[in-house]
């Protein structure tokens, strides 16, 4: 759904990037609070409320978010969806060198390589069109950021979505009743399959999150993070195949050493999981070895 989602933003014309920005929030709330309903998950609000720390956490989720999903939805009505999808390769990237620079861990030598060449990627892609690449940087640190953000919250997904989108929902319906005053507003002034088509911006947000959430206690860690790699790999097909972006051949060489990269750190994670799982399997097994039979002695004066 993340990979195949370029195709649902240009429905949405002629609504504005910051009008399905907007509708976005609006119904994405309605469709978590719905969730929740059925599900009967209220308890962690009050809890939320009571720690003014959490709060401002996820107020700083919710502005990163909101700035990562306005970027990406000009980037795609634009015709920028091959650089977006760059955003989401270099992504690892920019949440590996965060943890070097803010969290103070420590790489090891393939990762400080992979992350090297991801730099390299950007010098030659800015060099190729002459400019950065802003909207994959815009992006990645976003992204990167959102997730740092989330892990120090420490909330479930539904919760956590549904909370960044309560702190989205008064600005957003504010834009949308100022915009309907002004007579600019396209919902409601462009037909019923208009206007359910940006209602619809909430099942699209929250219904791939909500998979997410069931998958990532179900598949393991490894498989997850190679099968995220799929939402940018659709996204860069699409964008070649479908929009016809250009690919000179400074992009491509851009591409070929972000995905050099990409092979490096999933290479590493996979030896690390290897690892570890036979060093697990060692400890199990010294845990669960059969102590050797012991002759009984022989009775005082016994032959």
């Amino acid at each position: 759904m993340w990979g195949l989602v370029p195709l649902f933003w240009p429905l949405l014309k002629p609504a504005g990037p910051v009008e399905i920005l907007a509708h976005r929030m609006v119904w994405s709330l309605g469709f978590v609070g719905v969730a929740l309903l059925a599900l009967r998950r209220w308890a962690w609000i009050g809890e939320l409320v009571r720690q003014p720390r959490r709060l401002a956490l996820i107020g700083l989720a919710a502005a990163v978010i909101t700035v990562n999903w306005g970027v990406y939805i000009w980037s795609v009505n634009s015709g920028h969806v091959v650089e977006a999808s760059l955003g989401y390769f270099i992504n690892p990237l920019v949440t590996i060198a965060m943890g070097v620079l803010l969290l103070k861990e420590r790489l090891r030598p393939v990762q400080w390589v992979a992350v090297a060449t991801g730099a390299v990627a950007v010098v030659v892609l800015a060099v190729g069109a002459g400019r950065p690449p802003w909207i994959s940087l815009t992006l990645a640190l976003s992204f990167a950021t959102y997730g740092l953000v989330k892990k120090k919250v420490n909330l479930g997904g539904l919760e956590s979505l549904a909370a960044e989108t309560a702190m989205q929902f008064v600005p957003a319906l504010a834009y949308l009743v100022w915009l309907g005053a002004r007579g600019e507003a396209t919902f409601g002034s462009e037909g019923a399959g208009h206007g359910a088509l940006l209602a619809a911006t909430g099942v699209v947000t929250a219904a791939p999150l909500v998979c997410f959430g069931a998958a990532a206690i179900r598949v393991p860690l490894s498989t997850l993070g190679l099968l995220q790699y799929l939402a940018p790999v659709f996204q860069f097909g699409l964008g070649i195949l479908y929009f016809h972006e250009a690919m000179p051949p400074e992009r491509w060489a851009g591409f070929s050493l972000v995905w050099l990269a990409l092979t490096l750190l999933t290479w590493d994670a996979l030896r690390g999981a290897r690892r570890g799982r036979v060093a697990l399997a060692a400890a199990a097994a010294e845990r669960h070895v059969e102590p050797l039979p012991v002759e009984p002695l022989p009775a005082p004066g016994a032959r």
